[in-house]
């Protein structure tokens, strides 16, 4: 993916490593940037001024305004699915499911609703590419964030769906799996955290590099290398970060 010239969609825009990733599109050269968030989030943002950079309101859990959103951004070669919402409960501690309702509305059908509204945007413009942005317990379950970490992981399988669908009209799929960022989403995790700049330009990195699978952070990899190994001793590490744990915020 040349990311030189191309127009961009980006999800999640306006905060965290959405706002990031926007800034390295820009400096790369991206010709436009559609930045697409919740108009609350967006009245806060700061996009590169003189960038190309386009503000969006749109709400990725309404399937008909991501659908209008694709009709009029014509031009776009490459899409990143990057809103995201985490909470910190498990999957049976929690009082309800309600919250864990509304994580896979945006974290899971939000994802396949842009996928699926800009696919035919990308075989137009021949072909392009699309990431979308996972994370590390995409891999293996993190307690603490329970419904969070299901929803990732059930977006990583849409993505290897989505990336054998795609292979046809020659659009590249990037699965990215970041380590914990720095973020607003996570502000209140006391755990050790990455620069979202980092991930912004490892997922630039990754597009242009072409690769298929990108791990951004070294906790990241450690954890996809203990995965590959020996995946049970992965999931006791990550069963000790129950809900209530003292990183963990309540």
């Amino acid at each position: 993916m040349r990311i030189k010239g191309c127009e961009a969609f980006v999800t999640g825009a306006a905060g965290g490593i959405g706002t990031c990733l926007v800034a390295a599109l820009a400096e790369r050269g991206a010709r436009r940037i559609h930045a697409a968030d919740l108009p609350s989030a967006l009245a806060k943002a700061a996009f590169p001024e003189g960038a190309g950079v386009e503000p969006l309101a749109l709400d990725v859990t309404d399937e008909a305004a991501v659908q209008s959103a694709a009709e009029q951004c014509g031009g776009v070669t490459l899409v990143v699915n990057n809103a995201a919402i985490v909470a910190w409960e498990g999957v049976m501690s929690a009082a309800t499911l309600a919250t864990a309702r509304t994580v896979f509305e945006i974290n899971y059908w939000g994802y396949l609703h842009v996928a699926r509204a800009f696919a035919p945007v990308l075989a137009r413009n021949g072909g392009g590419a699309m990431a979308n942005v996972l994370s590390e317990v995409a891999r293996v379950n993190a307690p603490f964030c329970g419904s969070y970490s299901a929803s990732k992981a059930a977006v990583w399988s849409a993505t290897q769906c989505m990336r054998a669908e795609l292979a046809a009209q020659g659009t590249h799929v990037l699965a990215v799996f970041p380590s914990t960022t720095d973020t607003p989403m996570v502000a209140g995790f006391k755990g050790e955290k990455q620069r979202p700049e980092a991930v912004a330009d490892g997922i630039c990195d990754a597009l242009e590099e072409g690769v298929k699978d990108v791990c951004i952070g070294d906790h990241s990899i450690q954890t996809e290398a203990l995965m590959r190994s020996d995946p049970k001793a992965a999931e006791q590490e990550f069963a000790a970060l129950l809900p209530g744990a003292d990183a963990i915020p309540d």
